[in-house]
């Protein structure tokens, strides 16, 4: 399947101001629809890649959702994956870093898995499967929080815990076989983890009031000082577009007819602690898989998409507003003046040469932050195809 011309421009464009025109991106793309599936996509986005040996369904997205929000796919049973992904706050948890079923406190905080379907790589730094021409798949990676021990995320002992628990419970036997009626034992850990990356695939957002504006030339859709801060966004003094690009906002993508992967990691001077550009530890970002010390702090760009309802922001949570941030690239890096973590980030030697520092007017700074606002989708955020269906 490829996606359509109208759906092209806006993928491949070198920014966010890159699109199509306003009609053509309104026609879906060319294979949207799979035998009872229905890719609902917004303006201009091109179809995810999916998997030949896990294509799309009703009741396999059905399936996925219900597990999404079970509380019983945890050793303990107090936590779901929506525990740490939750709808409101753009599929995050709000906290600066994670805390799993056990209480174990993690290094980075949850990412956003909005738009979960176009990522190249799920994680905040390792590259070793975002190498190629296929994205690291969805259903790999479930099994990671689902049976991790380092650092404890669900809880999970075994395979065989899941698969029993979910095979004493007579409605999970009749979705299931919906979901996978070819298999005469459908419940098993490979057709969970095939459940829940269907589910989360339809997680696409690209309906906020900036989407209006640009694919739909709705002019009344941002306020005058979001349309400035857009041109500052994409502007070369603030550089911001070069990591947060296209129609996902991000130089981690990939999509249905793309030829290659792209996935680009980026050091911005967050830290600096011995002046030759060290991070704090276990927080080292692609030098803690490599071990190559140019790849110290090199970190993930992801999504800006809802970016207004994911505070706090980096991988470690450590910048708490969006003014904060400004702050940060204003500078050409984060300076922290005392404590472990003390050191002049803005002198990193690994740090992206993008980041050269800025100024900005307080006029400005509203402007910018009213440009990210205005990438909240609360359509989505509240959509209830998307919510707790247990509730």
């Amino acid at each position: 399947m490829q996606e359509s011309d109208a759906a092209q421009p806006a993928a491949d464009g070198g920014g966010v101001a890159a699109d199509g025109g306003a009609s053509d991106a309104l026609v879906p793309p060319e294979g949207s629809v799979i035998g009872d599936f229905r890719w609902n996509l917004p303006a201009g986005f091109p179809l995810p890649v999916v998997p030949r040996d896990n294509p799309m369904s009703v009741p396999k997205v059905a399936l996925g959702r219900r597990l999404f929000y079970d509380t019983r796919l945890s050793g303990n049973g107090t936590q779901s994956c929506a525990s740490c992904h939750q709808q409101r706050l753009a599929f995050t948890d709000g906290r600066a870093t994670g805390l799993g079923s056990t209480g174990e406190a993690h290094p980075r905080g949850p990412m956003s898995i909005v738009n979960v379907a176009y990522s190249t790589s799920l994680t905040w730094g390792n590259p070793l499967f975002a190498i190629g021409t296929l994205p690291e798949p969805l259903e790999r990676q479930s099994l990671m929080p689902l049976f991790g021990d380092a650092p404890v995320e669900l809880g999970l002992s075994d395979q065989t815990q899941i698969e029993e628990r979910l095979r004493a419970i007579e409605e999970y036997q009749t979705w299931f076989t919906e979901a996978f009626p070819d298999e005469a034992e459908p419940i098993t850990t490979q057709n969970l983890t095939r459940a829940l990356a269907a589910f989360e695939r339809t997680l696409i957002s690209g309906r906020s009031p900036f989407d209006r504006y640009r694919t739909q030339r709705d002019e009344s859709a941002l306020s005058e000082s979001a349309k400035r801060g857009y041109e500052l966004f994409n502007s070369e003094e603030l550089e911001c577009f070069h990591c947060h690009e296209g129609f996902n906002m991000s130089d981690h993508v990939h999509w249905e007819g793309k030829p290659t992967v792209e996935a680009h990691y980026h050091n911005t001077g967050l830290y600096n602690l011995d002046g030759k550009g060290a991070y704090p530890a276990p927080n080292t970002g692609v030098y803690d898989v490599t071990m190559d010390p140019k790849d110290m702090g090199m970190f993930k760009a992801p999504s800006l998409r809802n970016i207004a309802v994911t505070a706090p922001y980096m991988h470690d949570g450590s910048v708490a507003t969006l003014s904060e941030v400004l702050d940060h690239y204003a500078a050409g890096g984060r300076t922290i003046k005392s404590g472990p973590n003390a050191g002049a980030g803005k002198n990193n030697p690994m740090k992206d040469k993008l980041l050269r520092g800025f100024k900005l007017s307080d006029e400005q700074r509203a402007d910018v932050i009213a440009f990210l606002e205005s990438l909240t989708d609360e359509t989505f955020l509240t959509d209830p195809e998307l919510s707790d269906p247990w509730q």
